[in-house]
């Protein structure tokens, strides 16, 4: 089937098909989701059980353990980690990579849980969270000079429901809130003169605070439902409750005995701040498939609406806003596309002339148009991938288009008319066209097979470059001969003037004869280019993935685990000041901090894909910062650095971008495993004390912290049944006198305030004040010193006990200084890690994390495919050449890119990771598409001129010299936009095609025919 014949007998119908794909494709981009990267799924869900009072050893025994064991049992398992510290175990669960659908292994694992449940210590208290990977791209910071937290929670309450109603909008979350308290504080020795405990006490407020149905009476025809009154509507009323003995006359009120004040818990468990001022933060999530940057202009709207309804003091804005970071993003990828479609044009029109140019120029917005209507009917977004895949194919689709016209022209050329020259150069290109577009989108295939988040993420190229070639291919055939049929004017009788394309083939001719002549010494001459670009190539720096220009700068604090929030509190206020004082932009010409919020006791909620906000713990803080530009963030993390580092000896401080999707949040990393945890801590240190020798390594710490101190109560099973007590009577003795317990809910509109009961001794314990402590005896209806039935003692332990697949696990970890790459810090601790671990004896090992753990993974997952992807290629250029020679003869040429990509990374100071490997990749498609065309071309020249091969290769070369020469120029220039203003992320990959195409373009012109020549001749 001729599909060039059926367009040119049909031109109608292709015309308005052609016009609704154009008028579709518009459309279908209006309605194209926006996104900064991509999305990825996060495969990951949590298991946080808390334990009051138990140590981390005791529980890691009874909780941790018990959960990871059931866990383990889910075969979509990847790996499980687990923080076992005071009072809370977390495991997180990772899923592998391979598993897609996550609703049902989510629920498997909410069914295990369910299982263990029971076998878990009584008071424990288990919650699920599968849904980490809820991202809250918008955050809204809320302060109120002279509002209380009770009244600004009110105000958030209602913005919250005037947002949850956005239609882009899937949750909004509140931040920092301050918990209400009704304290009932009594004092042991008053109750026991009375003749009261807090347990009767707690019993007649439990048995008076109800909120029960009385049910119902008939009266006449109806039936009316009774309620009992008896919940508190005031403090006043709780105080008047009677709490006498039974076998007293007096009446005695609970406010006669007791101090009774509504207050805020303190010290607080979370504290938020904005710009240094108390305040909350409202996140929202965008819904599946929605638009982030009309979201964000719907956002805006209500931020205005709600700053004219609420008074004065009240000021709600921004702290975090990913919708304009996309707008940005997605507007500078659309200027490097459409600036990068120009050049191509203007190269076309060059090179090709008014004529020609306009019918090769028409392939581009139409294939363009067609793909951004399949994109939306395939459901994918306009984001940096999607629109650097269209930059990448632009340089590839035109050749469709180049390689078309030129064969027209070369038709005509020879006396044929228009339409025949059409038809017979569509017959003759059709396939190999068609081939050299499938082995192109073949080569991308490794990518959207891996199994990886990088897959997930550079999948995309592969989608759109595919349907980028394959819209070319089809409008190449159908499209382009219509247009050569009405514009493409040749005399074959006239003689064509001398070009520069002429001039260029002329020498071409020359050489290439001279290369056919001494094709080994070319072979020579090659494979000692490609081995010195190997030799080169060892010598660039490698990183994985850069971290995000975004301008933001985080910063998670972590003090000894244990540490007060009041202290942490003390230590951030000093940081925000510093802030204040040094870092902010309108006093540095050099950009600084615009905006920051503040999270103390929690993490902020989770405003980007690569970041995780860690469990609560009063010991740790984070610093979302707002800058300039991506300039002041490195002045903003050395400064703030320092600061830190020079002020607070016992704080760690991570202060650095954000990572990118694929990317590191730890870019180096070691983790030890072993059974005793005291020689692995030993381990650790030496790890540590290596890397302080390392140049270029910064902020080394672990991640189990200090080992702190512990009070432990043994009580005396004899002494506590002399005195009439139980074990649990002595524990809720001292949780009541330290902590306070709740007994009730104070009901306040659709409030429930806790009632807590405590003793007035928590205020002033010390360890003598411990001792003395009175504990109440149900049986004996006395109360007996603390230290009467129990020894008091001060023990060493860990903060917390991690663990990774049921094995203890300590990672030490460090930042990157100036100029230094995480591959060159794992290079240089690898050999001496290698070495200590003989010494460590057996079941104590070691494992790479961060960049190198990443990168393995990701390339890997790539590697692992790749076979594939060159099964494809190989079979198709069988199939097109119906040889094997042939195929060889692409193959080879594929490695030689590699001698321009040397040269090009070196000389542009970039550095390879992977996206300079996805340049390769993306390389290796076009030195094959080039191949391809060569070789059919030399194949049809020999069969026309079978007695003179070697003329016959050089006609060849010299027909497809044009073609080949424009897709290079149409390729490499349309790069440069993306090579200067696509950031560090794409410059790599960029610049890895430019010079590598720059290189492989001629060697593929000459190496080709050679080794045609030695395979044939």
């Amino acid at each position: 089937m001729n599909i060039t014949k059926i367009a040119i007998n049909n031109k109608p119908l292709f015309a308005a098909l052609l016009v609704a794909a154009v008028f579709m494709g518009i459309t279908g981009y209006n309605a194209m989701s926006r996104d900064d990267m991509p999305p990825f799924l996060i495969r990951a869900a949590s298991v946080v059980t808390t334990f009051p009072g138990a140590s981390p050893a005791r529980v890691e025994e009874l909780v941790t353990d018990k959960i990871e064991k059931i866990i383990q049992e889910i075969p979509e398992v990847d790996y499980i980690n687990s923080e076992s510290r005071t009072g809370i175990s977390i495991v997180t669960i990772m899923i592998k990579d391979s598993e897609t659908v996550l609703r049902p292994i989510f629920d498997n694992i909410r069914r295990k849980v369910e299982q263990v449940e029971p076998d878990l210590p009584s008071g424990t208290s288990v919650r699920v969270d599968d849904e980490m990977g809820d991202v809250f791209g918008i955050l809204l910071g809320l302060v109120g000079d002279g509002y209380s937290p009770s009244e600004l929670k009110d105000i958030a309450d209602e913005i919250r429901d005037g947002l949850i109603k956005i239609p882009d909008a899937a949750k909004v979350e509140i931040a920092g809130e301050q918990e209400e308290r009704v304290f009932i504080e009594y004092d042991d020795a008053k109750l026991a003169q009375l003749g009261l405990s807090k347990k009767s006490v707690e019993q007649v407020i439990t048995q008076t605070n109800i909120l029960f149905p009385g049910g119902d009476i008939r009266i006449e025809d109806e039936r009316v439902i009774l309620e009992p009154t008896g919940s508190f509507e005031s403090l006043e009323e709780l105080g008047k409750t009677i709490i006498s003995p039974d076998n007293s006359d007096d009446i005695i009120r609970l406010g006669d005995v007791t101090t009774i004040y509504r207050a805020y818990v303190d010290p607080a468990k979370t504290l938020v701040r904005i710009n240094g001022e108390p305040g909350l933060v409202l996140g929202i999530s965008l819904k599946k498939g929605g638009n982030i940057i009309t979201l964000g202009k719907q956002v805006e709207q209500k931020i205005n609406e709600y700053l004219e309804t609420y008074p004065i003091g009240i000021d709600l804005f921004r702290v975090a806003s990913q919708d304009q970071v996309v707008e940005k993003s997605v507007d500078d990828f659309l200027s490097n596309l459409i600036q990068s479609v120009v050049i191509v044009l203007a190269t076309m029109f060059i090179f090709l002339g008014l004529r020609t140019g306009v019918v090769v120029s028409a392939l581009i917005p139409a294939t363009i148009v067609v793909t951004f209507f399949v994109m939306a009917k395939l459901g994918m977004g306009l984001n940096k991938v999607s629109l650097a895949s269209l930059i990448i194919a632009l340089g590839m689709l035109v050749d469709n288009a180049i390689v078309m016209s030129e064969a027209i022209m070369v038709k005509m050329e020879s006396g044929l008319k228009s339409v025949e020259a059409t038809i017979a150069a569509a017959g003759e290109l059709m396939v190999p066209l068609l081939t050299s577009s499938l082995t192109t989108i073949a080569a991308f295939l490794a990518f959207y097979l891996a199994e990886s988040t990088m897959g997930e993420i550079m999948g995309q190229i592969f989608v759109v470059v595919g349907i980028a070639l394959i819209s070319s291919w089809i409008l190449s055939l159908t499209i382009i001969p219509l247009l050569a049929i009405r514009f493409i004017r040749v005399d074959p009788g006239k003689k064509q003037k001398t070009g520069m394309f002429d001039r260029l083939a002329a020498s071409y001719s020359n050489l290439l004869r001279t290369g056919l002549r001494r094709p080994k010494s070319v072979c020579l001459i090659i494979a000692v280019l490609f081995i010195g670009s190997v030799a080169a190539f060892t010598r660039i720096p490698f990183v994985f993935f850069p971290q995000s220009e975004r301008p933001l700068v985080s910063a998670n604090l972590e003090l000894p685990l244990g540490t007060d929030i009041q202290r942490t509190d003390a230590v951030v206020k000093e940081i925000e000041a510093f802030i204040k004082k040094s870092l902010l932009a309108k006093d540095s010409k050099e950009g600084g901090i615009t905006s920051w919020s503040t999270y103390i006791g929690e993490g902020a909620p989770k405003y980007d894909l690569g970041y995780t906000p860690p469990e609560s713990s009063p010991n740790a803080a984070h610093i979302l910062m707002n800058t300039t530009d991506d300039a002041a963030n490195q002045r903003v993390i050395d400064l703030l650095d320092r600061f830190c580092f020079d002020n607070f000896p016992d704080l760690t401080a991570t202060i650095d971008r954000l990572a990118e999707g694929g990317g590191s949040a730890t870019p180096v990393a070691v983790r030890l495993t072993g059974k005793d945890p005291e020689k692995l801590s030993r381990i650790m240190e030496q790890v540590k004390a290596r890397l302080t020798k390392i140049p270029g390594a910064r902020n080394i710490t672990d991640d189990w912290g200090v080992w702190g101190k512990k009070l432990v109560v043994t009580l005396d099973n004899t002494r506590t049944r002399l005195a009439g007590l139980t074990n649990q009577e002595v524990a809720t003795a001292l949780q009541t006198a330290l902590s306070g317990s709740t007994v009730d809910y104070f009901r306040e509109g659709d409030k429930e305030i806790p009632i807590v009961m405590r003793s007035r001794l928590g205020e002033t314990m010390t360890m003598e004040r411990l001792e003395t402590l009175p504990v109440f005896s149900q049986a004996k209806k006395v109360s007996v010193p603390l230290k009467q039935v129990a020894d008091i003692g001060v023990t060493w332990q860990a903060p917390k006990i991690l663990r990774r697949d049921l094995y203890k696990t300590m990672t030490v970890s460090c930042n990157l200084g100036k100029n230094v790459t995480a591959k060159e810090i794992t290079d240089e601790i690898k050999p001496w890690l290698e070495k200590e671990q003989q010494g460590w004896g057996a079941g104590y090992t070691y494992e790479l994390g961060g960049d190198a753990e990443n990168s393995s993974k990701a390339m890997g997952a790539v590697a692992d495919n790749l076979p594939l992807s060159g099964f494809i290629i190989v079979l198709l250029l069988i199939a097109q050449f119906n040889s094997f020679k042939k195929p060889s003869i692409v193959l080879m040429t594929i490695p030689l890119g590699l001698i321009g990509v040397s040269a090009g990374l070196i000389l542009c100071g970039a550095t390879f990771g992977f996206m300079a490997f996805l340049g390769l990749i993306s390389l290796s498609g076009i030195v094959i598409n080039n191949a391809i065309v060569l070789l059919d071309r030399i194949k049809l020249e020999t069969d026309l001129i079978p007695d003179n091969p070697l003329d016959a290769i050089v006609n060849a070369g010299v027909q497809r010299f044009r073609p080949i020469l424009l897709t290079t120029a149409t390729t490499t220039f349309g790069l440069v936009p993306l090579w200067v203003g696509g950031g560090i992320l794409w410059q790599p990959m960029a610049i890895t095609i430019i010079f590598g195409l720059l290189f492989a373009t001629v060697i593929t012109l000459i190496f080709v025919p050679v080794l045609y020549r030695l395979f044939y001749l």
